[in-house]
């Protein structure tokens, strides 16, 4: 690495986690962003939006001062105060708060802005001291988790560098190219050395369905028919592995008589995908015992979401595809870490019996919905870190109306004035990834990394770590945590985690978790009790309304139907240069998106007279936006796509895409159904 390139990670919200070389210009500028080609997930690439991360660290739109709102809420008039006056008056308006209505009224909100462990979290050490409400962390892994969970009993998989020795990789509910390019770079690998073939399952043509050799497009919400229909013909056709199955899975005669009737024929009917071209990915896989699942978080978000994750998991143990290296399949490797999070988090200070807040459920429970806060007091006191929920929360309409709420209290830390920050009393400027230290683990790959502070902040940005232990101070909040600098807190967590100290982690880079072999692949046995792998999982102990989803795999038709008042399904998945609502205020990034689109079919654009870049009008119950079409042939029928959370500003109305999503809560511990939903479409005012 050159002198002027110092080591760093990625802090987004992406499995990859890549481990980064950034160049230092001076004390306060960074100039280029590269991958690390040492590191063995990341080899020396990164996305796009990351390599261009100068723009974003010096962008003049940056917010660098303590800012106190003037006008009214949502206005954007703030006027500039001292760090003092802003930590005083929120630490004076939460204790004012505490004492009349009592400190579960007080709400710190967050989440995944950055994946540091020490600037993420560290927000929980504040509230678990003052006994604030506690959050319930559903928005993204709520649904995919307990469904892979279900199945294996745990949270890893085969190392996902072992794709480069796969002979079939299928990329399952996920575009690779937008969210993880480490997953395309092991693939191009595997398929330029070994052959390998690439398929991918997807609901419209994606840029990484556009390299795969098999595209199969199901319909939102029924990939659980799909992977059925799959393993009947794996059964049928003698290609599942009897021994295996015999030996490491619970219920496996069982199992194929339920799945008698799940034909290529059925699934057809559901998935509306051919039965030929199911059958012939069914033969496929079942013939390649190098075979490699990647699941995705995008099919998860469904109210039938974790049957269908558990669904999909269940292919690699019909075939036995564990049982080599390159097979097997991934959801994440979250479980291949250890951090004792114990001093970050301040978790010698939870108290079991302070409320939790479903993070999805923001905006019920800012409307005082009584089920979701437990008929308790309303939340009269926010501070928020790392997320935009004005716009990436579901149910966006209720959020604006809870966030507008005249006895609501917010402090929002930013980095840019965002809509969530244009809503808050008092806006406080945040530091970049670059300007703070923290430690990183990954869902999508096996290091553990630290990324140091490698330029001063501009302006008066702080921390997070910072400004949790100086309001913590002011609110009189104790714990050793709030007087420990961040390499000192980085360092405790390590050491109590049984990892090497900082200092050596700093001279490594980085730190390879993997597990070993067996362990990964489940040859010494599944992570339950009885070593087996769970055709029938015990769903009531995933959640506490697990007892409503079917016992073995199936289509489990509880999704938010077509009508005919809604006839189309609509899907937000990411836009390749966003992430969430991180980037759409970087001018590369909005020049490459351009606009919000509205992706439909060709015959469904015909059918309703609709043409190319014509402005349509999507809707349903919870309400409508305005929106340009973009026709095109590779999508499932009746389906609509708009990639990326773009801010309400790029639309005419100036409401995003998440007006139209539920905050429904569903089986077994709740989630965000991002994916699931239903719309009517306008063309020039007439309803079809």
């Amino acid at each position: 690495m050159q002198n002027n390139y110092q080591s760093s990670v990625c802090p987004h919200d992406c499995p990859s986690a890549c481990a980064l070389e950034i160049e230092r210009l001076d004390e306060h500028t960074i100039g280029k962003v590269r991958g690390a080609k040492e590191n063995s997930y990341t080899l020396g690439v990164i996305c796009s939006k990351v390599s261009r991360y100068a723009d974003r660290v010096h962008h003049p739109q940056r917010l660098t001062q303590p800012l106190k709102r003037t006008g009214p809420k949502g206005s954007g008039v703030f006027e500039p105060i001292s760090w003092d006056q802003a930590l005083d008056e929120v630490a004076d308006k939460f204790l004012q708060i505490a004492d009349e209505y009592g400190p579960e009224s007080i709400w710190p909100y967050y989440y995944a802005g950055t994946m540091g462990q020490l600037q993420r979290d560290g927000i929980n050490r504040l509230r678990h001291a003052m006994g604030y409400s506690r959050q319930k962390n559903t928005i993204c892994t709520g649904l995919a988790y307990p469904g892979w969970m279900a199945g294996t009993g745990a949270l890893w998989g085969t190392d996902p560098r072992e794709i480069t020795e796969s002979d079939l990789i299928v990329i399952w509910g996920c575009n690779a190219v937008a969210t993880q390019i480490n997953v395309m770079t092991h693939s191009a690998i595997a398929r330029h050395q070994r052959k390998a073939k690439l398929v991918v399952i997807d609901p419209y043509r994606t840029q990484t369905a556009e390299k795969a050799d098999i595209h199969l497009m199901p319909r939102p919400g029924t990939d659980g028919a799909l992977a059925c229909a799959v393993m009947h013909v794996l059964f049928h056709e003698n290609l599942a592995d009897l021994a295996y199955l015999h030996k490491y899975t619970d219920e496996p005669n069982a199992f194929k008589e339920h799945l008698r009737d799940k034909s290529p024929e059925w699934a057809e009917a559901i998935t509306g995908i051919d039965a030929a071209e199911i059958r012939a990915f069914a033969t496929l896989y079942g013939q390649t015992k190098r075979s490699f699942i990647r699941l995705g978080l995008g099919f998860s978000r469904s109210r039938n979401g974790a049957h269908n994750v558990h669904a999909v998991s269940c292919l690699p143990a019909v075939t036995g595809a564990w049982q080599y290296r390159g097979g097997g399949a991934l959801l994440s490797t979250s479980g291949s870490f250890h951090l004792n999070k114990k001093l970050i988090e301040g978790l010698d200070r939870l108290d079991a019996n302070t409320r939790i807040l479903d993070m999805s459920r923001i905006g019920p429970i800012l409307c005082g919905d009584p089920k979701d806060i437990d008929d308790g007091i309303l939340v009269k006191g926010m501070l928020i870190q790392n997320t935009n929920p004005m716009v990436v929360a579901p149910d966006s309409s209720k959020v604006h109306q809870g966030m507008s709420r005249e006895d609501l209290f917010v402090c929002v830390h930013e980095q840019f004035m965002t809509e969530t920050a244009k809503m808050a009393d008092i806006v406080l400027p945040a530091t970049c990834f670059v300007e703070h230290n923290d430690i990183y683990q990954s869902y999508g790959q096996t290091h553990l990394q630290f990324g140091p502070k490698i330029i001063q902040p501009p302006g008066e940005c702080h921390s997070n770590h910072q400004l949790i232990n100086a309001l913590a101070k002011r609110l009189g909040a104790e714990h050793p945590g709030f007087d420990m600098t961040e390499e000192e807190i980085i360092d405790n967590c390590l050491k109590l985690s049984g990892y090497p100290p900082l200092t050596e982690l700093r001279d490594a880079r980085w730190l390879d978790c993997s597990l070993p072999f067996d362990k990964a692949h489940f040859i010494d046995g599944f992570a339950w009790p009885d070593k087996k792998f769970r055709f029938r999982p015990d769903w009531s102990a995933l959640g506490l309304n697990g007892g409503v989803i079917p016992d073995f795999p199936d289509h489990w038709p509880v999704i938010d139907q077509s009508s005919d008042k809604t006839p189309f399904r609509l899907i937000t998945p990411p836009a390749r240069n966003f992430l969430n609502s991180s980037f759409t205020e970087t001018p590369k990034s909005v020049e490459r998106e351009r606009q919000p689109r509205a992706k439909i079919h060709t015959d469904d654009a015909r059918r309703i007279g609709l043409v190319q870049n014509e402005m349509i009008i999507l809707g349903n119950k919870r309400g409508e936006i305005r929106i340009a079409a973009e026709i095109i042939p590779g999508i499932a029928q009746g389906t609509i796509v708009v990639e990326g959370i773009w801010p309400g500003s790029a639309f005419p109305e100036g409401k995003g895409i998440n007006h139209l999503t539920s905050a429904d809560t569903p089986a077994p511990s709740g989630g965000a159904v991002f994916h699931d939903t239903a719309v009517w479409v306008k063309v020039d005012g007439s309803a079809t």
